[in-house]
């Protein structure tokens, strides 16, 4: 926590790492080179001169906000303060600071924030502001958060550029990272419908001090390697390592874990029997030792040589999810997706640049009756979220960008009834990440999914492309593959926002977030 502190005619900030009393004198010593002799002689006082001391001063701070004078030695609390540094009895040192109730907490199962304590840096606020108010469009910007709430890309873009050079005129191309964090807390504080709620501090998406990365972070980069591009500099990273991928457990572990010689024949079982009823009894006993396979990368090919009930059981894949995740989880996007995210990302899309592709999904996406020409009405929307998170480049110089157009094929494709799957695998000549894989007279009319992993078709139990769909999701975490590079940004959203899994511990990219602090509010 930052407090601004008053000491003669000095003032400045002071720190602390615990919100205590000891620790406010302790570090209010330091900054003003105070004697640690006189410290036990420091008395606090709050705004109705009442002295406060280490009982109440935690209570005082987060209940009763507002100015707190405190005297050094013996002196009375008059209304004219010394403006000596020395130490003597008329010294004061006044400490300003804000807090905030905290966010509501509503149920994750119903799509809404987390509880975060609101601490609004107001010095932060009144900096963009004044920066805003003062330079040449930072007006409109303004103007368009106070009627819509929110901010298009573009004017997103030009917010950063007009901050950012800011910040380098005063600060240098290479301004400390107080200052960065500083400028990223009085975005969301100025504009708090801009403020992610499912990240630690909600601004990281502007800039993250742990990763070095966020908008005022890629801007400052640009103009750094614009004015020295000898100094560029990689940023290292924290790892994150959510998403598919890693090692899970059950959520509900059965009381007693079988016996290796009961996995064995489970597998052995599992082999030959036809029966659905025991195909899933023994694909649930082997879970833990199928886990540990498809995230070992020398055992994870043969998945499907053993447990091959994969390519002719549906369900399955659904069954391994919910072990893993439990109900709640398992269900998200069936739920959320119709009812709240489809309707939102067809109203994000309108604020695209228009292609001929992105207006026959946003026409099919919003129609009520059957689609004659394209996709259907649900697998229009999901391809929408697609263009609004479209893949990355790989690299400075953008080696093998695709278009969100492009990537369709890296998530769905077509194949007319009648022709054979076998064949369309014989003629897959590099593996990919799973996909989806359509089959039916139109492609509005599909009569079937599959889903194609490692050159085999493993059937959808689902009909509906929204649930086929969410079956293609969760094979991602059922055969521990990660998410291809080009759709990694589209299924790190769906991930972390739409199903809620490991927020916070999974990279995102700045616009993942800012999408997401559109869409939650």
């Amino acid at each position: 926590m930052l407090l601004r502190v008053q000491f003669g005619e000095e003032q400045k900030y002071v720190k602390l790492s615990e919100l205590t009393f000891d620790a406010f004198l302790k570090e209010a010593c330091l900054k003003f080179n105070i004697p640690e002799s006189r410290q036990p002689d420091i008395k606090v006082y709050d705004q109705s001169d009442t002295e406060v001391d280490t009982e109440v001063f935690e209570e005082i701070v987060k209940e009763s906000p507002g100015t707190f004078r405190i005297m050094l030695g013996n002196g009375g609390l008059g209304a004219s303060q010394s403006s000596s540094c020395s130490g003597t009895s008329d010294d004061t040192v006044i400490l300003n600071f804000t807090m905030c109730d905290p966010v509501e907490e509503v149920a994750a199962a119903e799509g809404s924030q987390p509880k975060r304590p609101c601490h609004i840096n107001y010095e932060a606020k009144a900096l963009i502001e004044k920066i805003l108010t003062s330079k040449p469009g930072g007006e409109r910007i303004m103007q368009e958060y106070g009627k819509t709430k929110s901010l298009t890309d573009a004017t997103r873009r030009q917010m950063i550029n007009i901050l950012a050079a800011e910040m380098t005129e005063t600060h240098g191309t290479s301004p400390p990272k107080s200052v960065r964090v500083m400028y990223a807390q009085g975005i969301v504080a100025l504009f708090p419908y801009l403020e992610d709620p499912y990240s630690q501090h909600g601004y990281e998406h502007y800039y993250d001090p742990e990763s070095g990365s966020g908008y005022l972070a890629w801007r400052l980069k640009t103009i750094q390697r614009k004015t020295a591009e000898e100094r560029g500099a990689s940023v290292s990273k924290s790892p994150k390592v959510g998403g598919p991928g890693r090692g899970r457990q059950p959520v509900s572990p059965s009381a007693l874990p079988p016996s290796d010689e009961d996995v064995e024949a489970a597998i052995s079982v599992l082999r030959h029997s036809a029966d659905e009823k025991t195909v899933r009894e023994k694909m649930e006993m082997t879970f833990i030792y199928r886990q540990a396979m498809v995230n070992d990368e020398a055992k994870s090919s043969d998945v499907f040589l053993v447990f091959p009930r994969f390519l002719d059981t549906p369900g399955l894949i659904e069954q391994d999810f919910r072990l893993m995740f439990g109900e709640a989880t398992a269900n998200k996007f069936l739920e959320k997706w119709p009812t709240t995210f489809k309707a939102k990302v067809i109203k994000e899309s309108h604020g695209l640049v228009p292609t001929t592709e992105l207006l026959d999904l946003m026409r099919n996406a919003e129609s009520a009756a059957e689609v004659e020409n394209g996709w259907d009405s649900d697998m229009s929307a999901i391809l929408l979220l697609l263009h609004l998170l479209p893949p990355s480049a790989q690299g400075r110089k953008r080696p093998g960008k695709l278009s969100a157009y492009q990537a369709v094929d890296q998530l769905i494709r077509f194949q007319k009834v009648g022709t054979s799957v076998q064949q369309h695998l014989d003629n897959i000549t590099q593996s990919s990440q799973p996909y989806l894989l359509a089959q039916g007279s139109t492609q509005s009319t599909i009569h079937s999914y599959f889903i194609v992993v490692d050159k085999h078709a493993l059937p959808c139990k689902a009909t509906g492309s929204v649930g086929a769909f969410d079956e293609l999701f969760k094979a991602h975490y059922v055969f521990g593959t990660s998410y291809s590079f080009s759709l990694s940004s589209f299924f790190t959203f769906v991930q972390t926002t739409i199903y809620n899994i490991d927020m916070g511990e999974t990279k995102e990219t700045p616009r993942v977030a800012e999408l997401r602090a559109r869409m939650v509010r």
